[in-house]
């Protein structure tokens, strides 16, 4: 099963989270992939049928669904649709690799006169990669490695398990809540393995049959994932979505989402916990003090002057992105800081920040551009106008879309999800159109009941350490209370 977790993992942060982590001793089985038990030449044979079977069903649905009055323009948008959720779900090619292929599709197709009859105008299409959410999340990366850099990360760990102690409950609320807050700054992936690298000498003492084992190394991921949700730079999907609702004129701000998505990932959070604790450590014996004993984070006169140099941009950075709609600030110049203080003072260097994951900021301006074309061109008018006859109740679709999306991202990337989804949605609930861009959207991050719904599931199981049965103890917790308590919240504070 390991042999398939890499291929499974869906937000991209793979390489991001090798290069900060060369040394994690779980990171061997982790990093591999079918590359190494399947010769390249068929592999490559794989890939290349998978990508002609998602071509042809996209150019078959093309056929199915165009309607006489259908304009080039639209059955352009139904085959690249088509097409690209098919490369996302079999992974023919990388997901970045799609969104790049969406850009320049909907660029050669869209305003060349020789193959539309109706040539438009092609900038909305490549603007998205000037979009505020994508500097946004640029901010975050430089930050996220700035922090890993000068080992903030670890010291933040350490502090939390000197508070937690050794009575194993309070460690493990301690260290979910740790990678909870750490995940709404940096990747949700790199989180994760950072805790579970510093908690591996504890696990492996303890042995696969212990329960502290076993919650330890459920409870990381699933609240990894969680506190994901929390801002607007914590996961990509949440960047879709509020790129999404710029494209139609409605604007969130960083403190807005967080009032949406922060009381929902605390309460997920302790709810996954307590179910841990009831299934795992139902004998609260205290832990041995010397197997939960940290090692000492590097110390030096030069690495101290950068950490101060990154809490005060942290905290400058981040005020500002709270504050920001009320000083009148775009959160895109905020980001402006720690790109030219971390540069400027050698905090981060120029060959650190090609290590940076630039692979899902492509990922997520492809995103966008699909949801433009979808709109631009008035197919989600068309079909949702059908959907709409059917006579549902607006609540009732809204619960569908809701639980379909958090079921389908335990199997598929959750980027595409919501970059078909939500453009969807918003026609078919006009009235609710920013309500159910952030549902959508937090949603896919309680898809937790395998071992590959994600990258930090799939850096759990790689331990060796856990069993896929496991997974369905908390996965059952945040997939069937998390979309109806984040459906409930979001109307309310709405």
């Amino acid at each position: 099963m390991i042999v398939n977790i890499s291929i499974n993992s869906h937000d991209n942060h793979t390489d991001f989270w090798t290069a900060s982590f060369p040394n994690c001793p779980f990171q061997k089985s982790f990093a591999l992939t079918n590359e190494s038990v399947i010769n390249p030449a068929t592999k490559t044979k794989r890939q290349v049928l998978k990508f002609l079977v998602c071509l042809a069903v996209a150019i078959g649905m093309v056929f199915v669904l165009r309607e006489p009055g259908f304009t080039d323009s639209q059955c352009y948008v139904i085959f690249l649709l088509f097409f690209a959720i098919g490369l996302w779900i079999t992974e023919a090619i990388p997901a970045f690799a799609v969104s790049l292929f969406i850009i320049a599709f909907l660029v050669f197709a869209m305003g060349n006169e020789h193959f539309n009859s109706a040539p438009e105008k092609i900038d909305k299409y490549v603007n998205t990669f000037s979009s505020s959410v994508i500097w946004l999340m640029l901010g975050g990366f430089f930050l996220a490695l700035a922090m890993k850099k000068t080992k903030l990360d670890e010291r933040f760990f350490q502090f939390a398990v000197r508070i937690s102690g050794t009575n194993p409950r309070s460690l493990l609320f301690g260290l979910m809540m740790t990678t909870m807050l750490t995940s709404m700054i940096m990747s949700s992936a790199a989180a994760t393995a950072m805790v579970v690298a510093a908690i591996t000498p504890l696990i492996t003492s303890l042995g696969k049959k212990s329960g502290v084992t076993k919650a330890l190394l459920l409870g990381v991921p699933l609240a990894a994932m969680v506190g994901g949700m929390g801002t607007i730079i914590g996961t990509p999907t949440n960047a879709i979505a509020v790129g999404q609702l710029q494209n139609i004129g409605v604007k969130i701000s960083f403190l807005g989402w967080m009032v949406f998505a922060v009381p929902v990932a605390i309460v997920l959070t302790v709810a996954s916990c307590v179910t841990l604790i009831l299934f795992f450590l139902r004998d609260n014996t205290p832990i041995k003090p010397e197997l939960i004993e940290c090692k000492p984070v590097e110390q030096s006169e030069n690495l101290t002057g950068k950490r101060r140099i990154v809490i005060t941009v942290l905290i400058v950075t981040i005020l500002f992105w709270l504050t920001g709609s009320y000083l009148g600030i775009t959160v895109a110049s905020v980001t402006a800081i720690p790109l030219v203080v971390f540069t400027l003072t050698g905090v981060i260097s120029g060959n650190e920040v090609r290590t940076l994951p630039w692979d899902t900021l492509l990922l997520v301006a492809g995103g966008l551009s699909l949801g433009v074309a979808l709109q631009q061109t008035e197919l989600l008018n068309y079909y949702s106008t059908k959907i709409v006859a059917l006579g549902f109740n607006p609540i009732t679709v809204l619960i569908i879309l809701a639980y379909m999306a958090m079921l389908i991202a335990n199997f598929m990337s959750a980027s595409a999800i919501v970059t078909v989804l939500i453009p969807l949605a918003f026609v078919i609930l006009p009235s609710l159109q920013k309500e159910v861009a952030i549902i959508l959207a937090l949603v896919t991050s309680t898809g937790i009941f395998l071992p590959v719904s994600d990258i930090p599931t799939a850096i759990a199981y790689s331990t060796g350490y856990l069993d896929q049965k496991d997974f369905r103890i908390g996965g059952t917790v945040t997939g069937v209370l998390g979309p109806l308590l984040i459906m409930l919240w979001v109307i309310f504070v709405s």
